[in-house]
């Protein structure tokens, strides 16, 4: 009986995934057709891209769903390592590409790819790992926490180096969950916290264009023709869409009035062709995905899987808010997509290889893997 039901689960988890990306393909092409047609001569430009990554995206899921359990266990250590040596290549001069004021692809000439999203992935697989392994140790500081600080340091260092701020909030609030999941100490926990948010806001206070945000977070307004622009144009979009929408593919703000109308602040282009209620089924999407995930990782028995599981389910609904509230002014920029939406190749095979992990951790569920 609760083999059927995880069966049920997990296909619920699936087609809601499937029916995400199919909305991504609609509007990044809805979204980005006049930009695309101006600036490379087809209206198509993005989404055949994206329907390229497409292609090993499926693969991705399709070897983390059928690779054995043990052998991501075994691995997980220099799967993790490999990433953080990818991602910090992005650091070197002509082999990272800059874009956006940030170092976060590698550029291989006839394509680049974005190697921190691959570390996203490993780094979660791993926490599985080490959290299994440190499962009877958890009220160790030293033996069992420490570690785990030290590798989040590591990542943090990477990810703040071509700066990517917003992943890093996005990875430390995921951990803490994993790290509270997991029963450690509150006292480390708190402690945690009591370090980290002085040092976010040293973060922010070092580095102007991290002050700018906040400040125009608080009144856009205050620079409408500047820092303000992007958020008071994605404001107007969605505000734009009342209840039912404007029309599919019948956006004003698409012509050049948003940037990053496909990737970022996809969103606001959604809500402003469906109106409020295409808006509200989307967040309703994002939420069947958070109410399935987490049901297939309470339903694992073994702690790799279920705390690996766990970290995906909580990572890409977290990004999810957070793409949200920040299309809709309730939180600065922080130059996240919206998962499996936003235009973005290397993202989308990282969210499908993380998807086939969960489909495999719940096929080995109900084949007694141990």
């Amino acid at each position: 009986m609760q083999d059927d039901l995880l069966q049920r689960d997990i296909r619920r988890f699936v087609a809601t995934v499937g029916v995400l990306t199919l909305v991504g393909f609609i509007f990044i092409y809805s979204s980005s057709s006049i930009y695309a047609l101006e600036k490379f001569g087809s209206d198509y430009f993005f989404l055949k891209k994206q329907l390229i990554y497409f292609i090993p995206s499926l693969a991705g899921m399709m070897l983390f769903a059928r690779v054995p359990m043990t052998f991501w266990k075994r691995w997980a250590p220099w799967f993790f390592l490999a990433a953080l040596g990818l991602t910090a290549l992005t650091l070197v001069p002509k082999l990272g590409l800059k874009c956006h004021g940030s170092n976060r692809w590698i550029n291989l000439g006839i394509l680049s790819f974005q190697p921190s999203e691959m570390l996203k992935l490993f780094l979660f697989i791993y926490f599985g790992f080490f959290l299994e392994r440190k499962l009877y140790s958890i009220k160790s500081f030293i033996h069992s926490y420490l570690p785990f600080l030290v590798v989040l340091g590591l990542t943090f260092a990477v990810l703040l180096k071509q700066p990517d701020f917003g992943s890093v909030v996005t990875i430390m609030t995921t951990s803490l969950v994993l790290f509270f999941v997991a029963e450690f100490k509150i006292g480390h926990l708190i402690g945690t916290l009591l370090v980290a948010l002085p040092g976010m806001v040293w973060l922010v206070m070092t580095k102007a264009y991290r002050l700018q945000r906040i400040l125009i977070f608080i009144n856009p307004w205050a620079d409408p023709q500047g820092k303000g622009f992007q958020i008071i144009q994605s404001l107007i979009a969605i505000g734009s869409g009342h209840w039912w929408g404007l029309g599919l593919a019948e956006s004003k703000q698409k012509f050049f009035y948003l940037p990053m109308q496909h990737t970022d602040f996809i969103f606001p282009i959604i809500a402003e062709e469906t109106g409020f209620i295409g808006a509200v089924a989307l967040a309703g999407l994002f939420l069947m995905f958070c109410y399935f995930g987490l049901r297939v990782a309470l339903s694992l028995a073994d702690p790799f899987a279920f705390f690996s599981t766990l970290g995906f389910v909580v990572f890409i609904t977290l990004q999810a808010v957070i793409n949200i509230m920040v299309t809709v002014g309730l939180l600065p920029t922080k130059g996240l997509g919206l998962p499996f939406v936003s235009y973005g190749g290397t993202a989308l095979i990282s969210f499908f290889c993380m998807v086939g992990f969960i489909i495999n951790a719940a096929r080995s569920q109900r084949r007694g893997y141990n």
